[in-house]
């Protein structure tokens, strides 16, 4: 397991408590992606408390208040990918829920050391006009639930042509996603041995997964291909077995790939492609929608995707209104059928 890379929350290591909380949020083994979004919300908090002249240990509700208004007003870095609050501005609504979820949980913390009386984040369903919540441990601001961006078939077919330019590896990388609803960390973490080319399955590891549920998922004939010939170029740079997809660059030859650099292979594709919505979660959703459009039951859709409720499932398939339209029209005109049969059976 990779260690904690405290270079990137210089302010958080510096605090006792902070440093803290987050070893142990390592240690119980939470996912390194999670790990790595309360560093970063926790860094944040610690350097807007910085700029207020406040000791994130002492802060209150009205330094939290601040807080909030700060995220829901400050410049947007990806304002053209993302629904703000106000404009222009402010942080996406789930960047803000992940940033007070992680300080809340850090509150609570130091409740447990007994560093705190209260906790100064509240907690819970939102409820209009029920601010702090005291007793009644309301949230703070409302939750939105976005509908994921899902490109249409013109939209894909940029995305493959930009891919095209991409190394093997590369291209194999965004098939799997793909073919098989592989999370980042899944994809990049999938090893020699999970993969079963006699019956084309994927086994996907507990240890993997945002879940921590193990699956074994089918890949097509197609991905097959691919994945024999990327394991001829493979024995160029490591004949051993183990991690999958390498690293093909001179300074980490043969090493194994992390998150970040499959994150820019797909942030240049995005690039290219000019479609600034394109992440690495897209090729998932698209797969679980077109598992939708094909008429998968939505527990089918969950088990292959590693979700432990359909609700998340449900967020995830996207069908397009004109979809929606044509099914609605499909079934109108049976029912309309239906009805003129009744009809006829008895007026003719």
């Amino acid at each position: 397991m990779s260690d904690i890379h405290w270079h990137r929350y210089p302010k958080v290591a510096q605090s006792t408590m902070a440093k803290t909380w987050l070893e142990i949020q390592f240690n119980l083994g939470l996912a390194l992606n999670t790990v790595e979004a309360y560093g970063r919300a926790l860094e944040d908090f610690h350097s807007f408390c910085g700029q207020i002249s406040i000791e994130p240990n002492l802060a209150k509700r009205e330094h939290i208040a601040a807080y909030i208004r700060d995220l829901m007003t400050r410049p947007n870095p990806r304002c053209s990918k993302v629904d703000v609050l106000e404009s222009n501005d402010g942080l996406s609504n789930a960047t803000i829920q992940q940033r007070l979820t992680a300080v809340r949980l850090y509150y609570d913390f130091l409740m447990e050391e007994g560093l705190r009386e209260q906790n100064p984040v509240g907690r819970g369903r939102y409820t209009p006009g029920k601010g702090f919540g005291g007793e009644r441990g309301r949230g703070l601001i409302p939750r939105f639930h976005k509908m994921p961006w899902i490109p249409n078939d013109a939209e894909w077919n940029r995305i493959l042509e930009a891919t095209r330019v991409e190394s093997l590896r590369n291209r194999l990388m965004l098939v799997f996603s793909y073919d098989a609803a592989l999370r980042r960390e899944e994809l990049c973490s999938l090893k020699t041995g999970d993969i079963d080319p006699s019956s084309r399955l994927l086994h996907i590891r507990a240890e993997t997964t945002k879940s921590r549920r193990g699956r074994v998922v089918p890949y097509s004939v197609q991905t097959d291909d691919l994945y024999r010939a990327y394991l001829v170029h493979r024995r160029n740079l490591s004949h051993s077995r183990g991690p999958l997809f390498l690293s093909e660059s001179p300074r980490n030859l043969g090493q194994p790939i992390s998150i970040w650099t499959w994150s820019k292979v797909i942030q240049g594709i995005s690039k290219r492609s000019e479609l600034d919505q394109f992440s690495t979660h897209t090729p998932r959703h698209l797969c679980l929608t077109d598992l939708a459009r094909a008429n998968w039951d939505i527990h089918e859709i969950a088990t292959f995707a590693g979700h432990r409720s359909i609700q998340t499932t449900l967020l995830y398939i996207h069908l397009s209104g004109r979809e929606l339209a044509l099914k609605l029209e499909q079934g109108m005109a049976a029912i309309h059928s239906w009805r003129i049969q009744q009809l006829s059976e008895v007026l003719v």
